[in-house]
């Protein structure tokens, strides 16, 4: 063998180890970034608690959320800690689906109607109480809800709003009957956005005379499909896109047997046949305003809506502008012909 060729099977060989070890490395990032964002790893994961203390906004949501929980009637502590009872116009309610058991809280407000508010990554229904107010003022009784994995809700893996469409409905079916609501509503923030648009487009959310079950949507944030607005997190948090991306999606199809790009909100959002409402933010990094322009044009409800806020980042507009925020759910009801 000539040094010339024993030199050049050196360098192939270097080069296939520098491969082989970059891909070990990268799948090693991609599975602790998984697990970072995307696994309960114990049962104080996600829990009812705030999810960023550290954080004055999202704190400040918290408490907010607390104080209009307690002027209604509800334990916050005794929610807080998992207690679970029936008193006055408070029902904790237990359902099991796909697998899962699942978590609720309604609040009978004396109404007709209902809103079941689905919290975003890493909230349970603790934080959903701070967007309960304008659906109150607008005339509605309330769902809160731990999703799989957040809160009491068992589960290991998020699901990323996927499949829990099936959840939505059995929470529908619960408020209508049981709890008597003549209409369920649906106000989804950012991964429960992708959950409302799944709910109201599976073929399956009907009542017993083949209507829709549910009667509209609010959406806050919604992005257009879970791995673009996964990309944004990466680019925010100087993470490499490449090949990150990819294998953080392969994780997820391995653990949960969810298919992201099989289950975007922009492959949906054009065979919707209810009112949507879509709030967004001219400032948030990981719904970026483009795209929900996108997704908007696409939408083919009989009735919907853009409102875009200044100010506010991601999950955070109402902190931003309460009385706007508010204004814009009210008035569009008002638009709808929905009153209190």
């Amino acid at each position: 063998m000539s040094t010339l060729s024993l030199i050049l099977i050196i360098v192939a060989a270097v080069i296939v180890l520098a491969l082989v070890s970059g891909w070990i490395f990268m799948y090693y990032v991609s599975w602790r970034v998984y697990q970072g964002t995307l696994v309960r790893t114990s049962f104080d994961v996600w829990g009812r608690a705030c999810s960023e203390p550290e954080n004055a906004e999202q704190l400040e949501m918290w408490n907010r959320g607390l104080s209009w929980a307690e002027s209604v009637g509800i334990d916050t502590k005794g929610t807080a800690g998992g207690v679970l009872k029936e008193y006055g116009n408070i029902s904790d309610i237990v359902i099991e689906n796909d697998g899962f058991r699942l978590y609720g809280q309604y609040i009978d407000l004396g109404f007709d109607r209902a809103v079941i508010i689905i919290p975003g990554r890493c909230e349970s229904l603790m934080y959903s109480y701070y967007f309960a107010k304008p659906y109150q003022e607008a005339g509605f009784n309330i769902l809160v809800i731990d999703i799989r994995c957040h809160g009491l809700s068992t589960g290991k893996y998020d699901y990323v709003g996927i499949g829990e469409d099936s959840d939505m409905i059995a929470w529908a079916k619960i408020l209508k009957d049981r709890f008597h609501n003549r209409e369920v509503w649906l106000h989804g923030i950012c991964m429960g956005g992708n959950t409302a648009i799944l709910a109201s487009t599976n073929a399956e959310a009907v009542d017993e005379n083949g209507a829709p079950l549910f009667k509209g949507m609010v959406l806050e944030g919604p992005y257009i499909s879970f791995r673009e607005n996964f990309k944004e997190h990466l680019i925010v948090g100087k993470h490499p896109v490449w090949p990150l991306l990819g294998m953080v999606m392969k994780q997820i199809k391995k653990h949960t047997g969810v298919d992201v790009d099989a289950a975007a909100p922009i492959d949906f959002i054009d065979k919707l046949k209810v009112p949507v409402l879509i709030l967004a933010g001219r400032g948030d990094l990981y719904s970026v305003p483009d795209k929900t322009e996108i997704l908007y044009e696409k939408c083919s409800a009989p009735e919907k809506k853009l409102v875009w806020f200044d100010e506010g980042s991601h999950s955070h507009l109402r902190i931003a502008d309460e009385e706007a925020y508010d204004t814009a759910i009210k008035n569009w009801f008002e638009q709808l012909n929905i009153n209190a």
